[in-house]
């Protein structure tokens, strides 16, 4: 199993329930470098708002029978991006879900325009020392098989920052509790789901 649905009883208090119901059935997509804590804190929200939690990369693998790393090393890197862009379009289909994409997925401008129409996007921020020091020891990150990991940390935060900057809403992913970040997505997505509400 990739994904993983929670009771509706652990909705929890009122905020979370406004959240839900202002989403009209649309998804929310975390965006970011790899290493910002997508997943982390895409489970975390999930269990908050009783909704299904996917990752996007756990789908990739699922669908590919081999392991990220392994289709890169088969079949390069476009391969993996037009699979990855299947399975995103997939999964935003089939209802509402927290979704935690890969840090290159929003690149596609067709998987961007299909996030807008159906999600709300949350950037996770990392600057590159958090991401090096989170990522440093593992071995799954084929972009970062490199002479020098931390340099191609910079290179890819400034290249792909003016499109994370595109999403809807944006929230610093620092080393900070968990719980910390996931409360402050909800009191985000509260204000900016519910303005409208507070206005008529």
């Amino acid at each position: 199993m990739t994904s993983e649905t929670v009771s509706p009883a652990s909705a929890g208090t009122s905020p979370e329930r406004a959240i839900v119901a202002a989403l009209g059935g649309r998804s929310l997509v975390l965006v970011g470098m790899m290493g910002a804590g997508k997943s982390t804190i895409g489970r975390r929200l999930a269990t908050r708002l009783a909704m299904r939690f996917v990752d996007a990369d756990a789908e990739i693998e699922l669908a590919a029978g081999m392991s990220i790393p392994e289709i890169f090393e088969t079949h390069g890197e476009p391969h993996f991006r037009d699979g990855e862009a299947r399975v995103i379009a997939r999964l935003l289909s089939g209802g509402p879900v927290v979704l935690a994409t890969g840090g290159g997925a929003v690149l596609r401008e067709e998987t961007r325009a299909r996030i807008a129409e159906r999600a709300i996007s949350i950037w996770l921020k990392a600057d590159a020392e958090v991401v090096l020091r989170r990522v440093r020891r593992r071995a799954d990150r084929p972009l970062l098989q490199t002479a020098d990991p931390a340099a191609t940390i910079r290179r890819l935060i400034a290249e792909r920052e003016p499109i994370y900057q595109l999403a809807d809403l944006t929230i610093a992913s620092r080393d900070v509790p968990y719980e910390r970040i996931v409360d402050e997505c909800i009191g985000l997505l509260h204000h900016r789901l519910t303005a409208a509400d507070r206005r008529n």
